[in-house]
């Protein structure tokens, strides 16, 4: 069942660009692997615009099934078979198991000057499912 959609475009010049003018930022945003896999590709600048929409687009998929907002880096965009898939770290991986969340497939693509994202989540809608403000679906009035 699908619990959730995100979607997100930005200028690929724009990452570039914060990566160039704050060097922590790609170690705040970005695992290791992540870093290692973008500095292989043709387009680093690309592949990495692509993989910060696709951490933007799962935290908006994310949000009506979890409360509050997934560290970057808690989000990793992983190669499964040749595949992209958000693998969630952490305290974000403990949270989606409870909520019913079993997988976060993503399309990534980019052009010259922009990187888009769509990200799913996939899961069995349970009462563990969080909101805002706490309670579960099955706790909210009309439910």
């Amino acid at each position: 069942m699908i619990l959730g959609i995100g979607i997100d475009v930005i200028e690929i010049a724009r990452v570039e660009n914060a990566l160039a003018r704050w060097r922590r930022l790609r170690e705040r945003l970005y695992t290791a692997a992540e870093l290692e896999y973008c500095a292989g590709r043709g387009r680093p600048g690309a592949s990495l615009a692509a993989r910060f929409a696709a951490k933007e687009a799962a935290r908006k998929a994310l949000s009506p099934v979890m409360p509050g907002v997934v560290p970057w880096r808690e989000i990793e965009v992983v190669m499964d078979r040749g595949r992209p898939q958000i693998a969630l770290r952490g305290r974000a991986a403990r949270l989606a198991r409870g909520c019913g969340v079993e997988s976060l497939p993503v399309s990534l693509t980019h052009s010259r000057e922009y990187a888009c994202a769509v990200v799913l989540v996939l899961g069995k809608k349970n009462g563990n499912t969080v909101r805002e403000g706490g309670g579960s679906d099955e706790t909210r009035p009309g439910r």
